[in-house]
């Protein structure tokens, strides 16, 4: 006896309540479309046809979370039609090379050229590469100029105060600087001392006076004081005691000025003698001179004759030689191997400052950092002037002096008019002219 539905009692059913002959599981499953005339298509020759795939209705999570057909991960390849047993193909059902999720394309899948190509790469705007690059480059220039003059302009040694001065001429066109060449041994070791032939001597003298001449519509003027002139030391007032001291009408050379009370009473004594105010002042000594010449990587000096000389350590041949900074110090503090003696010396020193202001005024040398602040350093370490003189008032010497020592001015002496006891005495008719012809920026035509 059997409590199965009749159905199946009659041979159609299959399994439990079922009135079906086939399993439950075939009863739920989605059956596959075939090609072919419709007949179930039987099994290949030789072996049972590869069964399609089917949904099992329990989800469409793989092993791994993903979900099968995914498009990000499923590419399934055109498979050829299968053959029947009969010779008929049949169409698994399959879709051919579509990912599934996505219209399939040419060659699709993952970085494939179902990705839209990339455009071309667009042109580069030179123009505005060109405006930021030049922004760039003043922005830097600007920033490096302005840190460079406030670092030179803190390396003036303003030691000298011409308001001690007194009983001073009335000013003219243009501006005159006192330019001092000493022979102070400060900061130098006594190395240097022996290699620069420069001895021991306690204090500093001056070594080569000059006036210089900077007129405000050109025809600038380099004038030479011989440290032998004969002046007359004026009243004064001490630079450190502020005594004052009367006029005793004391006939001495002129270097002896600088010697009794240093630059404040030797401009007091050019002032006195020559009736030209001077507005500036600066002052170099031994040890700056030379490492200056060294900075610039020396100077070249065409020497018409050769000379030897013991104090100064002069040793010179004849032709052109690159002189180094003790070469160049012994070139112009020498003065007894001279036949002209003081006014010689005064030629040369006029001549190789016309070389030196060349080299250092060089693309060279101005353009390369590597020249140009050892340079400046070397000169600004050493370099003594007024309390009112400014970094622009230094480079404003500095561009006259190499104008006149280079041909665009006029370099001379003082006017001499003979000398008396081994001293210069000045012709003051000429003086007076020359004087007169600076100060209304006339051209100079008094001859030294």
């Amino acid at each position: 006896m059997s409590d199965w539905p009749d159905d199946q009692a009659g041979g159609r059913g299959y399994g439990r309540g079922s009135g079906n002959p086939q399993p439950d599981g075939a009863r739920v499953m989605r059956h596959v479309q075939r090609g072919g005339t419709g007949r179930p298509a039987g099994p290949p020759p030789g072996g049972v046809p590869q069964q399609p795939a089917y949904d099992d209705g329990y989800g469409d999570q793989r092993g791994d979370g993903q979900p099968y057909g995914d498009a990000r991960d499923e590419v399934f390849e055109p498979r050829a039609p299968r053959q029947g047993a009969h010779g008929q193909s049949y169409d698994s059902g399959y879709n051919t090379g579509q990912v599934y999720g996505q219209p399939a394309a040419a060659g699709g899948g993952r970085g494939g050229a179902g990705r839209p190509p990339h455009g071309p790469r667009p042109a580069p705007n030179w123009r505005r590469r060109i405006k930021i690059g030049s922004i760039t480059l003043v922005s830097v220039l600007l920033v490096t100029s302005v840190a460079t003059y406030f670092w030179a302009d803190g390396k003036l040694k303003r030691e000298v105060d011409l308001s001690k001065v007194i009983e001073r001429p009335e000013g003219g066109a243009g501006t005159n600087y006192l330019i001092v060449g000493s022979d102070s041994r400060e900061g130098m070791s006594d190395e240097d001392k022996k290699r620069l032939h420069t001895g021991s001597a306690e204090g500093k003298r001056t070594d080569s006076m000059m006036i210089l001449h900077v007129a405000d519509d050109g025809g600038n003027t380099m004038i030479s004081l011989p440290r032998d002139s004969n002046v007359t030391i004026p009243s004064f007032k001490g630079a450190e005691s502020g005594k004052l001291y009367p006029n005793q009408g004391r006939q001495v050379k002129l270097n002896a000025a600088y010697a009794e009370d240093g630059p404040e009473l030797l401009v007091r004594t050019v002032e006195y003698n020559t009736g030209l105010r001077i507005d500036h002042y600066a002052e170099i000594g031994f040890g700056g001179f030379a490492k200056i010449v060294d900075a610039v990587g020396g100077v070249e000096m065409d020497i018409p004759k050769g000379f030897k000389d013991k104090k100064s350590g002069a040793d010179f041949e004849a032709g052109k030689q690159t002189l180094d900074g003790e070469q160049a110090l012994a070139f112009v503090r020498t003065r007894y191997a001279l036949p002209g003696s003081d006014l010689d010396r005064t030629k040369n020193q006029q001549k190789f400052l016309a070389a030196l202001a060349n080299q250092a005024a060089t693309p060279g040398t101005v353009l390369n950092p590597f020249k140009l602040y050892p340079t400046m350093g070397a000169g600004l370490d050493t370099l003594i002037v007024d309390k009112d003189m400014g970094l622009m008032d230094v480079a404003s010497m500095f561009w006259a002096m190499k104008g006149v020592t280079g041909g665009d001015g006029k370099s001379m002496n003082m006017p001499l008019a003979g000398t008396a006891g081994g001293n210069l005495l000045w012709d003051k008719a000429k003086v007076k002219q020359l004087v007169n012809q600076l100060n209304n920026d006339e051209k100079v035509t008094v001859s030294g």
